[in-house]
């Protein structure tokens, strides 16, 4: 390959390009809208399930920053107990 240094990078035939591109995006400065689906707005909401033990969650929360929620020993006991024997 041959380097010409009298080619400058003012003519380089693809700078035309960008600059063409760059104006036709100047011209339509419309926004990008998003469209969502019926179906897919009732996905976002969850299962039944899922609903269900978010509002356990966040009825445990309240019992946690209120004080009132009791660990019950024995039980976590049970559960630790039972995992690693199975």
């Amino acid at each position: 390959m041959k380097i010409n240094p009298y080619n400058s990078i003012q003519q380089n035939p693809y700078r035309k390009q960008i600059d063409k591109s760059e104006k036709a995006q100047g011209a339509s400065a419309q926004r990008d809208k998003l469209e969502i689906s019926p179906e897919a707005l009732e996905m976002q909401k969850g299962t039944k399930m899922e609903q269900e033990r978010a509002e356990k969650v966040k009825a445990l929360k309240e019992q946690v920053d209120a004080g009132e929620y009791k660990v019950d020993a024995k039980a976590v006991a049970n559960k630790f107990y039972e995992y690693w024997n199975n």
